[in-house]
């Protein structure tokens, strides 16, 4: 049995920050500007909770 494990990885090449959401799309196969609305609705509808998770994850979140 073959089974590949995806890490998360903050993206090198689909950024526009600091690659946190370039690299949840490419873990998940999902487009990186649908990662980057979602974070954006949940910033704005979730009181900073989106922002706060987001630099969480620049600082934790390795780069690839």
């Amino acid at each position: 049995m073959n089974t590949t494990t995806v890490k998360l990885r903050r993206s090198r090449s689909d950024r526009m920050v600091a690659g946190v959401c370039g690299g949840i799309a490419k873990m998940f196969g999902m487009d990186a500007a649908l990662v980057r609305i979602l974070l954006v609705a949940a910033t704005l509808l979730g009181f900073g909770t989106g922002a706060i998770l987001y630099l969480v994850a620049w600082a934790v979140v390795p780069e690839e």
